[in-house]
């Protein structure tokens, strides 16, 4: 047995059994042993940032990390944009990144780099195996770290001699490098008695972020609210949040910085519940920083690494709101009908509720389209939604092969600007590969839209050609019909609402892959 096999058969005894792949000339005799392992899926990207944004939506879905098999530095770098927004959401992902033999590094050849100095910046954790005998040792190390709670980046570097050489697997536990804190008992006392005085309830917000946005947390924070008064906001981007019909729906912060601060107003004490402190995403001229009013109170009641729900659960017990029906609980709301006409970010949001099936996951990265996606979300079945948490874009079609892997019997429904989806393409031909069933739906603004607002909230002036030049997606415009039939997705596009509707009920009842291209 080579360090390679080791290494493999060490990822399917801690419960890695999906590897997301792109490799290169040094990962071959890793890519021999996988071929050997009937029991692991393996699914190629043709971009690293594909490989990498499968991994983050997988982990969101399954829970459980999987693997990237990475080419050296140049590999590891052109997926570093959706590592980084997997570790903002706090994903489990085993990275295996091959690296010359031990005995050639020295000879400086073209594809030569320090790959631990790439991957630090988007990893918890960073390890070059030295040795044949040490690999599956560090494999184990790298699954026990990533299935840390919260989960973590765990990358591992593999040289050549190390893949090829002979190694014994051994016996390994895979017991998560660090778990979920317990409540802290003392401060949950603190915070129901602030709350148990009406006038400092109503002035409280209690900000929920990373697990809290799962049903059972939601619907704990909604009795809270209920019972004294106290206001809820979700952070502005979650990597998970079960939500729709028959849950509580809490609304995220918005994303521009006034709309944040606007809802903060009056707020005297914001409650972090595995959330972190709000800032504006951007700093911007004679605009705050920080969102929260100057004079309001911050405490962490759980922070990421807490038992969010454990904490919510203790709240809601010293509050006495075990009893309540929840605050902001969507019951069975009469979907509201449309008016054909030309597709907005202020009409869309009622089509996608109404087509979208009963649980299903919602990929959100309409940046500046889906702004007002959460008027509908209350009328919309219950559903999973990720989200782009590190705001690097190009997240949304490859988070959609991996939470198709790890829920094949779900429907994906991944909502994308057209500026974003050029960045990760080809996650479009990997769908058709692997008949995933996703829907893709494509914002044809013809811009990189969200920028034109932000040329303005820099105080920039109206743009110019140049400026123009670099904002706009037109001349030529992208044919999104023809580049997804092309990888093999079969594509639609459609200007109206009606024939919008049409389309998305069609593709969410055909098994497979399929893109409707909305021209808004």
């Amino acid at each position: 047995m080579n360090g390679s096999q080791a290494m493999v058969k060490t990822l399917l005894d801690g419960g890695v059994d999906v590897c997301f792949a792109n490799p290169g000339t040094s990962e071959m005799h890793f890519v021999a042993a996988l071929d050997q392992a009937t029991r692991m899926r393996c699914v190629l990207g043709l971009f690293e940032g594909v490989v990498t944004g499968a991994a983050d939506g997988y982990y969101r879905m399954a829970s459980k990390p999987a693997a990237t098999l990475l080419h050296l530095g140049p590999g590891l770098g052109n997926g570093l944009a959706n590592l980084h927004n997997a570790k903002r959401a706090r994903s489990g992902i085993v990275n295996i990144i091959g690296q010359h033999a031990l005995d050639h590094l020295h000879n400086d050849a073209p594809l030569n780099s320090d790959v631990e100095a790439v991957a630090r910046p988007m990893s918890h954790w960073v390890k070059t195996t030295v040795s044949a005998t040490q690999a599956a040792a560090d494999t184990a190390e790298a699954i026990s770290q990533a299935n840390s709670q919260p989960g973590r980046i765990a990358s591992l570097v593999l040289p050549a001699n190390c893949a090829w050489e002979d190694a014994d697997p051994g016996k390994y536990t895979f017991e998560p490098a660090c778990v979920a804190a317990a409540p802290l008992a003392e401060t949950v006392d603190k915070i129901a008695q602030l709350l148990s005085d009406p006038e400092q309830a109503k002035q409280t917000v209690l900000l929920i972020g990373g697990a809290g946005m799962m049903e059972k947390s939601t619907w704990l924070a909604g009795q809270i609210a209920a019972k004294t008064g106290c206001k809820l906001f979700a952070e502005p981007r979650s990597m998970r949040l079960e939500r729709g019909r028959g849950r509580v729906n809490i609304r995220p912060l918005p994303f521009p910085v006034d709309g944040a601060v606007k809802a903060l107003q009056g707020t005297r004490n914001l409650v972090l519940i595995g959330a972190t402190d709000p800032v504006a995403f951007f700093a911007y001229p004679d605009k705050p920083r920080r969102v929260a009013p100057t004079d309001c109170k911050i405490t962490h009641l759980a922070t990421p690494v807490h038992d969010v729900f454990a904490t919510l659960e203790a709240l809601c017990d010293a509050v006495g709101a075990a009893s309540q029906t929840p605050a902001q609980l969507a019951t069975d709301l009469a979907l509201p009908s449309f008016v054909d006409g030309k597709p907005d970010a202020s009409n869309i949001g009622m089509v996608i509720a109404g087509a979208l099936p009963e649980h299903a996951i919602l990929v959100d990265e309409a940046v500046t389209s889906g702004r007002q996606l959460a008027d509908s979300i209350p009328y919309a079945p219950p559903h999973d939604c990720i989200d782009i948490t590190g705001g690097a874009i190009g997240f949304a079609l490859p988070a959609a092969v991996g939470a198709a892997v790890a829920a094949p019997d779900r429907r994906v429904v991944a909502l994308v600007g057209d500026g974003a989806a050029m960045y990760t393409v080809q996650a479009l031909w990997t769908m058709a590969r692997e008949q995933l069933n996703i829907t893709v739906v494509i914002f044809d603004n013809r811009s990189y839209r969200i920028l034109r607002g932000e040329l303005a909230n820099m105080g920039g002036p109206q743009p110019g050609e140049n400026a123009r030049r670099m904002l706009d997606l037109d001349a030529p415009d992208l044919d999104w019909v023809s580049m997804a039939k092309a990888q093999g997705v079969p594509a639609v596009k459609t200007d109206t609402l009606a024939g919008f509707d049409q389309a998305l009920k069609k593709a969410n009842a055909t098994p497979g892959p399929s893109l409707i291209a909305l021209k808004i």
